[in-house]
């Protein structure tokens, strides 16, 4: 693996740290076989919407949302495909079919249950209407297997499974799910002695009466490319059900679980400790959180040959997120690191998870008495990912973890940044480099805008082996900026804003932002600064 040494300067007043790592011009050449590298599949970065939160996304056809659809296509633009998306959430299995409903969504919100959705749901038909607002764009339509007590779940199942196969079709359709985190289910909706035969049994009687009612409505849509599922679909890997147990007793009898979904939170919105360094910028943290779900799936995957694990959902903190963290430049740069990590061990695809009024949102699709609607961090932190990554249609990626070790004063190389190689044909083609020391551009990060931290912000020096690039050769230098971890807004990618308020989250480059910044090779390594809070790419092929 790549090795790194750090030796600390001291400059103006501000502490700059020189931290030196290997890169690898060639992976089979400089890392040798044991590298571990990830391929990313198309639509990387995608989402999962919380089902009750779909029409304030997509809007309908009398009021489609064209600020969300500019979002999507941005990140398109950079990847070569938009966005997967997948409908579902926990609001999904509380969803109950009403084909007299006049609207998309009637609910009903019980705060003992949950302040931030609706726990009560019904639908109507135009709910579905919602799935045609969006050009070329993919949607994974998630099934109520949970019920929420309501006796009505089984026709639900029934008559929602034509409506969605007709309003999607090919062109819409990427795949189904039936249930949400049903490794919750147990003394919720399911008895305490719900068990992993118990679903799978639950789960192939569910998808064979999907199956049933698509060879009536939608024969088209039987055949490989367009019949599977994202299964199993778990909250986490300690819950109530095992997921390789899941596996060994049939969940895939049918040979139609296309993609091993799982989901993954950090932490909790609520839970005792959480911090913004401590918890989301910190590289240790996430790496540990990750590779479970990596050793869990090796389980499955060794009987699965060329069966891909996903993030069906996932983001900072469950319970939506926490106002000041989630919603924050700091929870942006963790959410690269998040992504780009998941890509290097092989994850395929992360379906990032939002609703209306979520403070870990990526964006704000309406106004409500809570919030107004616009682009937040997070975003930005998708954008960076879409823009490391690269058109991954036309030119496909391979994504390695570069090991950053310390070797002098410094303790924290390794846990509050991180950096990636991405690599065209084994050839290095770009890195990313993500400094995650917190710098609050308020006092004590309290947000207060009259009262600045008056400590200087500082500089890391990465520098990294590029052998066999030649003395001479250029990288294009781009930055993820904003004032400081603590900040929610003034964000830029490369000079770029895509702020609602400019012109609907169509890129917008702004004049008072340095970019063209450009750094090169010398003796064989490479070296930029990167200021503490700041997340920056070095693209070699760019001209």
């Amino acid at each position: 693996m790549a090795a790194a040494f750090i030796c600390l300067l001291f400059l103006s007043g501000s502490a700059t740290a020189k931290i030196v790592a290997d890169a690898a011009f060639h992976l089979s050449k400089s890392f040798g076989p044991l590298i571990i590298v990830g391929e990313p599949l198309d639509g990387f970065v995608s989402f999962s919407i919380e089902f009750a939160s779909f029409p304030d996304f997509a809007g309908n056809a009398s009021n489609p949302n064209k600020f969300s659809n500019n979002l999507l296509n941005n990140l398109g633009y950079f990847t070569g495909t938009k966005p997967y998306i997948r409908v579902g959430g926990n609001t999904q299995d509380f969803a109950i079919y009403n084909p007299d409903l006049t609207i998309a969504l009637n609910g009903t919100v019980n705060a003992t249950r949950s302040p931030d959705y609706p726990t009560t749901i019904e639908i109507g038909p135009s709910f579905f209407e919602s799935y045609s607002i969006w050009p070329n764009v993919k949607f994974t339509h998630g099934f109520n297997m949970g019920g929420n007590h309501d006796d009505r779940q089984w026709a639900t199942l029934i008559q929602t499974v034509e409506i969605a196969c007709k309003t999607l079709g090919k062109d819409k359709l990427q795949w189904w799910e039936y249930g949400n985190e049903p490794d919750l289910f147990a003394t919720a909706v399911r008895p305490s002695n719900y068990n992993e035969s118990d679903y799978v049994e639950e789960w192939l009687a569910g998808t064979r009466a999907i199956k049933g009612v698509l060879s009536e409505s939608c024969p088209d849509l039987l055949d490989n490319e367009t019949y599977g599922y994202l299964a199993p679909s778990f909250a986490g890997i300690v819950n109530h059900l095992n997921a390789p147990r899941v596996w060994t007793d049939g969940l895939d009898t049918d040979g139609t679980v296309r993609l091993f979904s799982t989901h993954n939170y950090i932490s909790g919105a609520t839970s005792l400790g959480v911090t913004l360094q401590g918890t989301l910028m910190n590289h240790t943290r996430t790496r540990s959180s990750v590779d479970a779900h990596v050793s869990e799936f090796a389980h499955i995957s060794a009987s699965a040959p060329g069966l891909r694990q996903i993030m069906g959902e996932t983001n900072s903190l469950f319970h939506q997120g926490k106002p000041g963290l989630s919603n924050s430049f700091g929870a942006a740069l963790w959410g690269i690191d998040f992504n780009l990590y998941c890509a290097s061990v092989g994850i395929g695809r992360v379906h990032m998870h939002m609703g209306t009024n979520y403070r870990y949102a990526s964006w704000q699709p309406v106004t409500t008495d809570l919030a107004v609607v616009g682009t937040k961090a997070p975003y930005y932190g998708n954008i960076a990912v879409a823009a490391f990554l690269g058109n991954l249609r036309i030119e496909p990626v391979r994504i390695a973890h570069l090991d950053l070790r310390r070797s002098g004063a410094e303790t924290d190389v390794g846990v509050r940044d991180a950096a990636y190689g991405a690599y065209v044909d084994d050839a290095l083609m770009r890195i990313m480099v993500i400094n995650m020391r917190a710098y609050n551009y308020t006092l004590n990060g309290t947000g207060d805008l009259s009262t600045p931290n008056p400590s200087p912000r500082d500089v890391r020096v990465y520098t990294f082996g590029v052998d066999g690039f030649a003395d001479g050769r250029e990288a294009l230098v781009r930055r993820l900026y904003a004032n400081g971890s603590d900040a929610i807004t003034g964000i830029t990618w490369d000079g770029v804003s895509y702020n609602h308020e400019l012109d609907l989250g169509k890129p917008v480059r702004l004049q008072n932002v340095t970019t063209g910044e450009r750094v090169t090779v010398k003796n064989g390594s490479v070296e930029v600064a990167v200021s503490d809070s700041q997340a920056v790419v070095l693209d070699f092929g760019a001209i």
